[in-house]
């Protein structure tokens, strides 16, 4: 498989060199140009036709949200919001629900210690947002109606990762009003932006969807979204369920799915259904297998529709009895079965 071709759009000189120098020095990935603001941006795609592109959200003449509403309806490339941790959260939740696939914050001053760290991450997204462009996904096995295998859901449970944010939206729009089970989200994004994220998604649902606060009580027609930074878990508190959000365990992803799902898997039993969407690595699988021991439904985002088959790929292989389905269909199958 070829390295995936990368194109940096950031007004910052000294940005553009520092970004394209940390994934040169990856060796995994090939960087083909750079673009000093949006216009410049969007002539340099459709020249050099990248297969990512990282985009600064605050620059002169056209911003990086123009830049997406541009790209609207395009498989590629995919966009990474790469931004400092500073700015208005409010704008990174409308980049995010107009397609870019994942958000990085860079510190206010690249120069720092915390370069290596970016390098890391940036490098790992790229590559896994390339990774469903560069390759053939692989095919998914037909699953059995789900009606001769589960029961009623009393609780559903999402996690996602990369691609997350537009996956969520769509999910969120798609829902109908009379979901009658409450809705517990777990997405992987930094600390301070799941409330403004969690707002524009209630815009857009027929459904109530807030970011968790501890001890909220969830009810059928609401959708809680996990605080960036806290895990969420689900705890049966007499007849209601209650959000519960912590630090601890210490985990790669704070949120987590696992948590989430085996949390809720205990409080619900059979009637626990987990639902994994697009995004890499493997958070989720844990869970999911504390579902399926407890007698709940797994569904899990076809690799046709996934902008990166991995979270999904993992449950889907694990042998747990879940059922693929793509993005476009999933609000049906969710309403299905509650």
């Amino acid at each position: 498989m070829r390295r995936p071709r990368v194109l940096v759009v950031d007004d910052s000189a000294f940005a553009r060199t520092v970004l394209a120098r940390l994934m040169r020095a990856s060796g995994l990935i090939d960087v083909v140009g750079t673009a000093r603001d949006g216009r410049d941006g969007l002539e340099r795609i459709a020249e050099l036709d990248p297969d990512v592109v990282t985009l600064d959200l605050t620059m002169p003449d056209l911003d990086g949200l123009a830049v997406l509403r541009a790209l609207q309806g395009r498989s590629r490339p995919r966009v990474l919001v790469v931004s400092v941790s500073t700015i208005d959260t409010e704008i990174c939740a409308e980049a995010l629900s107009l397609g870019a696939i994942d958000l990085i914050a860079k510190p206010t001053a690249l120069a720092t210690d915390r370069l290596r760290e970016i390098g890391e991450e940036l490098v790992a997204k790229v590559l896994a947002a390339a990774a469903g462009l560069l390759a053939a996904v692989a095919p998914t096995t037909a699953a059995l109606p789900h009606s001769s295998r589960v029961g009623r859901a009393d609780l559903i449970m999402i996690g996602t990762s990369t691609g997350g944010p537009q996956a969520l939206t769509r999910l969120m729009a798609a829902l109908p009003a009379t979901l009658a089970a409450p809705v517990a989200m777990v997405l992987h994004i930094p600390a301070g932006y799941t409330d403004a994220l969690a707002r524009r998604l209630d815009k857009g649902s027929p459904l109530d969807v807030v970011e968790a606060e501890d001890g909220l009580v969830l009810r059928p027609g609401l959708v809680v979204l996990a605080r960036g930074g806290m895990h969420l878990r689900i705890e049966r508190d007499g007849l209601v369920l209650r959000a519960r959000l912590g630090v601890l365990p210490i985990s790669p992803f704070t949120p987590s799915v696992d948590e989430l799902f085996t949390s809720g898997a205990a409080a619900v039993g059979a009637g626990a259904l987990g639902v994994v969407l697009t995004g890499m690595g493997d958070d989720g699988l844990a869970g999911s297998r504390a579902i399926a021991a407890a007698g709940g439904a797994l569904l899990t985002e076809s690799a046709s529709t996934c902008v990166v088959y991995g979270m999904p790929r993992c449950v889907a292989e694990a042998g747990l009895g879940s059922m693929s389905v793509t993005l476009d269909s999933m609000a049906g199958e969710i309403a299905s079965r509650v």
